[in-house]
């Protein structure tokens, strides 16, 4: 029913009850048409009648309670749930979130549209009570600030500017120079600080700044999973996104092609690493920047969460003299880093320690990195067969990709190397059968190989608000998860505190498969057994598979049932 009919009846409704009478009625239309707001708050703003009598009129009228929000104070947890151009252009407050139902204040209840809009962003069931525009738009300004209030907020208490040092990795010319003390004169400089500090203390892994028509979004990646955390102003897009070029030494003249740079930064004395990447969307250009803080990163094997036969079998392979060692999993699954752990375990004076990676996420000492650049032909085959000439004892590959990049690491490790690679399978059975259709002989791939690892990330259950909770039982048949386990089992989840932002997470754990190569293992190989039977072998070997072993992690209450089922396959 259009808005205008609605005040109307309502005016009418005023006049029957005697709040009004006609000749007041017809004023506050006309004024309210004229502002283009609503009547109740034309009554109100022309002294005709005060708040409280009208908000309950309305209660009345709609069957709602109404609230006194002088007497309420939200948490910020709670707004966080509602945008502010959302609660603005509805003109609607969160007030507090039990279990899944958001009591929201409202000036029109019987709005269904602001209602079904506040559930879709939400994500819970809405409980609307009623409220006086005239007081519902102060406590609106109170609680959401402009756009530039906002990021001075967040800038507040983020950094003093003393604590930030841009690390230069060269000189610059002077073109480049002059125009960065162009953009150093602009307050973008101030919001990129914050921005790059923030992200760090909050243990984000990366910042992702993206454009769209009429606003920036930006978000921060924590524990695998996006979470938006500001929306900057929209008239600093072209400043923001020239400083961060500028930072990251990219030419800022290039907006229609991606670019690829790096930004050194020294906050409170340590230095972290930020791998920037541009991309040209049809907005602008979005940036998302790779945290690499060295502090965050934790190279101690012993604590990554191995099971016993897993770790001791894992420390075993790294420890020979030769042969292979690959590691397993998607894109974010946490690779690089048991890689780089076991490379520190092993890493003593007396052997020459060589890595082709693309890119060189890390810096390690006494490790002899090189960056494989394809455009103009280092290639990781290109660089392993260097590598063969410059007497190495280790060798790691950042992933073997193709079959000359496999037939040389598996030469490799025949003649007396260790090599540590990755590749982009699900589980180690595969990884297996993954190389032989690659092109390599199963006797090469059964003579070489020590021990594949397979793994994952998943969250871990914050401790502030850890508490138990239960499954259904559909759920559990589903998944695919045992009842007769599930029954023995105490699950626990996050409810959401103000330590893990509402999320009920904090942190992330690995879940490893690790098979140990056996005698008969490769004999199957050899045999070009198939993926079952090779798994089949390594469970009766004593292998836990990545759901097993994220099982064990449920039962100690480190993680949530959710985040194993979606993280693993009930055979893998």
């Amino acid at each position: 029913m259009p808005t205008n009919v609605v005040q109307d009846r309502l005016g009418d409704l005023f006049v029957r009850e005697g709040l009004i009478t006609e000749t007041q009625l017809t004023e506050a239309l006309r004024e309210a048409r004229k502002e283009n707001t609503r009547l109740g708050y034309a009554l109100v703003k022309l002294g005709f009648v005060t708040e409280g009598e009208l908000t309950a009129l309305l209660a009345r009228q709609y069957r709602v309670p109404a609230v006194d929000l002088d007497a309420i104070q939200v948490s910020p947890k709670v707004l966080r749930l509602v945008p502010d151009e959302v609660a603005i252009k509805h003109l609607v407050l969160p007030l507090r979130r039990v279990g899944r139902m958001l009591t929201v204040a409202m000036v029109n209840p019987s709005d269904l549209g602001a209602i079904d809009d506040l559930k879709f962003i939400s994500r819970l069931d809405v409980e609307p009570v009623i409220v006086g525009e005239f007081t519902l738009r102060k406590h609106l300004e109170k609680y959401y600030a402009s756009a530039e209030d906002r990021m001075s907020e967040i800038l507040e208490d983020l950094i003093d500017e003393q604590d930030v040092e841009f690390v230069e990795e060269q000189e610059e010319d002077v073109s480049v120079a002059a125009l960065q003390a162009e953009v150093n004169n602009a307050p973008v400089v101030k919001f990129i600080n914050g921005l790059l500090t923030d992200a760090v203390y909050k243990g984000a892994s990366d910042i992702h700044i993206e454009p769209y028509e009429r606003e920036i979004r930006v978000r921060y990646r924590i524990d695998g999973a996006l979470r938006e955390v500001m929306k900057p102003p929209f008239k600093m897009k072209a400043a923001l996104t020239s400083r961060i070029k500028i930072l990251s030494d990219l030419n800022i003249a290039e907006r229609r092609v991606p670019q690829d740079g790096r930004i050194k930064l020294r906050m409170r004395g340590k230095v972290v690493d930020f791998r920037v990447s541009t991309l040209p969307v049809i907005f602008g250009e979005k940036i998302v920047l790779r945290i690499l803080d060295k502090g965050n990163l934790t190279f101690d094997l012993a604590k990554f969460g191995f099971e016993p036969k897993a770790e001791k079998d894992f420390f075993h392979a790294i420890a020979q003299p030769y042969g292979m060692v690959l590691v397993t999993g998607p894109t974010g699954s946490g690779k690089t880093t048991t890689l780089y752990s076991a490379l520190s375990k092993i890493n003593t004076e007396d052997v020459n320690i060589m890595t082709a990676e693309d890119p060189v996420e890390y810096n390690l000492h006494g490790i002899n990195q090189v960056l494989v650049r394809n455009e103009i032909g280092m290639t990781f085959a290109a660089a392993l067969k260097a590598f063969l000439r410059q007497d190495p004892n280790i060798i790691m590959v950042g992933e073997i990709r193709d079959i000359e990049t496999g037939g040389i690491a598996v030469k490799a490790a025949l003649t007396g190397h260790l090599v540590l690679s990755t590749l982009h399978t699900n589980d180690c059975p595969s990884t297996i059968t993954r190389l032989i259709d690659m092109g390599l002989e199963p006797f090469n791939v059964a003579s070489a190989l020590n021990l594949l690892t397979a793994q994952r990330l998943v969250r871990r259950i914050c401790s502030g608000c850890k508490t138990e909770a239960t499954y259904e039982e559909e759920y559990l048949t589903a998944a695919r998860v045992p009842l007769d386990w599930a029954s023995e089992t105490t699950f626990y989840r996050g409810a959401g505190c103000d330590k893990c932002d509402g999320s009920g997470y904090k942190g992330r754990q690995g879940l490893y498969e690790v098979m140990a190569m056996s005698p008969r293992l490769r004999k199957a190989i050899m045999e070009e057994k198939g993926t079952d039977e090779l798994r089949d072998i390594a469970l009766s070997e004593g292998m836990l598979t990545l759901r097993m072993d994220g099982l064990k992690k449920v039962e100690r209450g480190i993680t949530t049932l959710d985040e194993v089922v979606k993280e693993t396959s009930a055979q893998g």
